[in-house]
């Protein structure tokens, strides 16, 4: 490998919004994220329902009519 053309990689801390903090390698120096293992439907079985800006309510008003039968 070329000297002085990789980025730096590091173990850094990641965070997520429920408060839990893991430690990962990568090469930017801080990560924060919306869900992780802990928070995650999928790996918790409990149903969360996530909705950024509204994102929820722009599906269900952009496909209204598709969606009744």
């Amino acid at each position: 490998m070329k000297e002085g053309i990789h980025p730096k990689y590091q173990i850094v801390t990641a965070k997520c919004a429920c408060g839990n903090e893991f430690e990962v390698g990568s090469t930017i120096k801080e990560i924060r994220v919306e869900i992780c293992s802990a928070c995650h439907p999928f790996f918790t079985g409990k149903q969360k329902l996530v909705d950024t800006a509204g994102r929820i309510e722009r599906f269900q008003k952009k496909y209204a009519g598709v969606l009744k039968k």
